[in-house]
């Protein structure tokens, strides 16, 4: 059997939330569906990370890390280039998109 530490985004508000499991589609849908009270007000989730593990004692152990501040500061630089390309995506979509003020008719 294997355990997960797993990694989210939340689609709406960009929070990230770090987690453990042994079932990661199951929990995934968990959260997703708003079965999980701490993240029921994120949604929707997408998993953008995951570190599978042998021993559950080792994966509880680097969920608590990760939890903690240096663990999220590690988490941030290994998932640099992710942030980088996912803000420079949202910038693109800000300036490329029309509202509907900006639509003239005739």
């Amino acid at each position: 059997m294997f355990f997960y530490v797993y990694i989210l985004e939340s689609l709406q508000t960009d929070n990230i939330y770090v987690g453990f499991t042994n079932n990661l589609r199951a929990r995934l849908e968990k959260h997703n569906r708003g079965l999980v009270s701490s993240t029921k007000p994120y949604r929707p989730w997408k998993l953008i990370r995951y570190e599978t593990f042998l021993n559950e004692k080792d994966a509880r152990r680097r969920e608590k890390y990760l939890k903690t501040n240096q663990g999220a500061r590690l988490l941030k630089r290994q998932l640099k280039e992710y942030f980088y390309d996912r803000k420079t995506r949202v910038e693109e979509t800000n300036r490329t998109s029309t509202t509907w003020k900006e639509v003239k008719y005739g």
